[in-house]
């Protein structure tokens, strides 16, 4: 359909939280989907939440198969989850470096659980619920943040481990994100 442009940070429709969908059969949100898709794809991004283009649903998507800027984790399936509830499956925090389309070029040490289950539904209102660890788990707590107006710079403890990718990463042809 289309590539959206990517709001950055600093754009105030960023910072607010955005609404449930309420017509899982409407024209729009199938659009919308597809779009963010589109967006994500060309964009080499893991994932993408609707407020992200400037859409204030809580629609996220994500995918990793095989993605330059993140060339050593696992696969995540693509997975289009609608109206998420995340519950911790444990206390465990794990700290990993993130990036984000509406932060390009820059990474941070980003605390997240280790393990979430997420509820939710799909593209065609059918329930979702999945436990999942590692990669897939800082994803979606990624992408779900976004729907609650949190980039992840507001989650780096330290600010020392947040910078450029090209500073932080020298040699390792990450891209921007």
């Amino acid at each position: 359909m289309a590539i959206r442009e990517v709001l950055k940070m600093g754009d105030p429709r960023l910072l607010v939280s955005a609404n449930p969908v309420e017509d899982f059969a409407s024209i729009e949100l199938a659009r919308l989907i597809v779009d963010m898709h589109d967006t994500m794809r060309s964009l080499n991004g893991a994932g993408l939440a609707a407020p992200q283009i400037g859409v204030g649903l809580q629609v996220v998507l994500f995918e990793v198969d095989t993605n330059p800027r993140y060339p050593e984790v696992e696969a995540v399936p693509l997975t289009v989850l609608i109206n998420p509830v995340l519950t911790p499956l444990s206390d465990e925090v794990e700290e990993g470096w993130e990036g984000c389309l509406s932060v390009p070029g820059m990474r941070g040490l980003v605390p997240r659980h280790a393990g979430v289950r997420y509820q939710g539904f799909d593209a065609t209102g059918q329930s979702i619920d999945r436990s999942v660890r590692g990669f897939h788990a800082r994803v979606v707590q990624h992408e779900v943040d976004h729907l609650n107006g949190v980039l992840y710079p507001m989650r780096i403890r330290d600010l020392r481990h947040f910078g450029f990718t090209e500073i932080l990463f020298p040699g390792q042809n990450l891209q921007d994100d």
